[in-house]
């Protein structure tokens, strides 16, 4: 029996070909993009950072002689500044779930929400650090007050970075530049705000919180 002739794919044939949907937007093995896997593992770096100065400030605390900033605590301020920065987080999620459906007005309100709620947290950092020093509490005064500082105002520049991502990723949006299928990048942001509000929850428990 003669075999059968196999016809050639018809035109347009090709077009039934599956088309992976994130092919365009490199994605890695992991299942994420690589931008998103670049800033996992940046976050895991920081990660080690605060985790050395926190033992580092465990370390120092209550060995160091004269006055240290345990002496002029101001809990409920400092309560209430870390409770506005832990707020913001809402306010990201809000953002990110806001260009995901495409609402583009309340996208660049909850992302100026959040921007203003790291001001304020860091307004209040500057008035602390502004009333220990008046108060004798200095970067030079002992160990332990070097520690204080270098922790708490690394992390209080981590805020104001995110606040200036914030501001610019407002300004993209105010231009129509960043659009829905751009969530991704709202999303990159609020893992970089998430992870800065998770660190001041660990730094205010231990340096605040935690009896010497």
């Amino acid at each position: 029996m003669e075999q059968a002739a196999i016809a050639p794919p018809a035109d347009g044939a090709h077009a039934s070909t599956p088309v992976h949907a994130g092919h365009g937007e490199h994605e890695t093995s992991t299942g994420v993009t690589n931008t998103k896997l670049a800033m996992w593992i940046f976050l895991s770096s920081e990660c080690l950072l605060f985790g050395a100065l926190i033992a580092t400030y465990l370390l120092y605390r209550g060995r160091s002689k004269g006055i240290e900033p345990a002496d002029v605590y101001n809990i409920p301020f400092t309560s209430a500044t870390s409770f506005i920065l832990l707020m913001s987080s809402l306010t990201m999620v809000l953002a990110l779930a806001a260009i995901q459906r495409a609402d583009y007005r309340r996208t660049k309100i909850w992302l100026v929400a959040t921007a203003l709620f790291g001001m304020v947290f860091i307004g209040g950092q500057v008035y602390e650090f502004t009333e220990f020093t008046r108060k004798g509490v200095t970067v030079d005064t002992n160990l332990f007050g070097s520690s204080f500082y270098l922790l708490t105002g690394l992390h209080g520049l981590h805020v104001t970075v995110g606040i200036v991502w914030l501001l610019s990723l407002w300004g993209l949006t105010t231009q129509g530049r960043l659009q829905q299928k751009d969530s991704e990048t709202i999303e990159i942001s609020g893992l970089y705000w998430h992870f800065v509000d998770v660190v001041w929850i660990v730094i205010f428990t231990v340096v605040y919180l935690i009896p010497m």
